[in-house]
């Protein structure tokens, strides 16, 4: 589903990913869980592109379900990959970049989803930091949200005013939330994390889970976003 001019979201399964169309190629933000490399591929030729037209994958963070394709989309297109080096040491040992911390029935729930995600090990080719800016979309910002993972990454921009927050911020039920739970590393940082992007304006959040939200500096303006 086109969301913007060239900005895509492609759902697989659970986890929302983005394509970003640029003349010079072709941007993919996160990957999903193993298997979601069919769908991509699917979605990109059916744009009229080939797999080779992908440029750059970006990764917000280690997690399966954001990971789990992203050996076998860099060895179709020949992407490069970018990630934050925390989690790229994660990425490349085929694991998270933190434990869990599940309790009461998110220990069940943990447990199931776990069955779903089976990352390969991957490489990543270039680590990225805070402020830096990738020839993408008219210059995409790498934001630094940690907190959902010690090396989480958000990306910013500026020209259309989309934010795409991964796991920073998730949205159900028109709202936008911090990331919260056992699979938080942690709760202070990830509400840090929330503000900072809260202070960039962005005016369409698209968060790694849930509906994309427009009209969002008004949600995320909001006391106690």
């Amino acid at each position: 589903m086109e969301i913007i001019p060239n900005v895509h979201l492609i759902t697989a399964t659970f986890v929302n990913l983005y394509l970003i169309v640029d003349p010079d190629g072709l941007t993919l933000i996160d990957t999903g869980i193993a298997g979601a490399d069919k769908k991509i591929l699917k979605y990109i030729a059916d744009l009229g592109r080939a797999p080779s037209d992908v440029r750059r994958i970006i990764i917000t963070h280690s997690d399966g379900d954001h990971v789990g394709s992203l050996a076998a989309l860099k060895a179709a297109t020949g992407a490069r990959v970018y990630a934050n080096a925390v989690e790229a040491e994660a990425i490349a040992a085929g694991r998270a970049s933190r434990a869990l911390k599940p309790r009461g029935l998110e220990r069940v729930l943990f447990g199931l989803i776990a069955r779903l995600i089976k990352t390969a090990p991957a490489t990543v080719d270039e680590f990225v930091t805070g402020g830096q800016v990738l020839p993408v979309l008219g210059g995409l910002r790498v934001v630094e949200t940690f907190g959902h993972t010690p090396g989480h990454i958000s990306l910013f921009a500026p020209s259309v005013g989309v934010l795409f927050s991964g796991d920073s911020i998730v949205s159900g039920n028109g709202k936008l939330m911090p990331s919260r739970g056992g699979n938080t590393w942690d709760m202070d940082k990830a509400l840090e994390a929330v503000r900072v992007q809260a202070a960039l304006g962005a005016q369409i959040v698209c968060s790694g889970h849930g509906p994309v939200v427009k009209d969002a500096a008004l949600v995320l303006g909001m006391p106690g976003a």
